[in-house]
């Protein structure tokens, strides 16, 4: 079993995007519109800096948070650096979080941003990355 190849599904997208042979494959992908929504929970934020060196048009990270309390579909957005700006609301998450345990890869782009008050209002667009 010495030479059994062992594929941890979990990292997959890893393997392709935090990998130099990402930067090769990048020109074979292409992103698919899936959906507009916002950013929940930015209220709850502890570090809002993070809010103040993100613009529109950015890239964002979507992540899966299965072991959340208040959400088994939790879907964590996380800036380039990956710091945390909130959720994806749990009215929308459901189709998302189980295309992301199917194994595909999914990210979101900054669409507006408004201050509202304390409040700000993070619009995004949902993507599937196909390769």
């Amino acid at each position: 079993m010495e030479n059994e190849l062992i594929i941890n599904k979990k990292n997959m997208v890893s393997l392709v995007t935090d990998n130099p042979l990402g930067e090769l494959i990048k020109p074979l992908s292409h992103e698919i519109l899936l959906f507009d929504s916002y950013v929940a929970g930015t209220t709850h934020i502890k570090d809002e800096t993070v809010f103040d060196e993100i613009k529109v048009g950015d890239k964002l990270i979507l992540q899966r948070e299965p072991e959340n309390r208040f959400d088994e579909n939790a879907i964590l957005v996380l800036d380039d650096k990956k710091r945390k700006l909130g959720y994806i609301p749990e009215k929308d998450n459901i189709v998302f979080s189980r295309l992301m345990d199917a194994g595909k890869y999914l990210i979101a782009k900054i669409d507006r941003m408004e201050e509202k008050g304390s409040f700000r209002q993070i619009n995004i667009s949902i993507y599937l990355v196909d390769f």
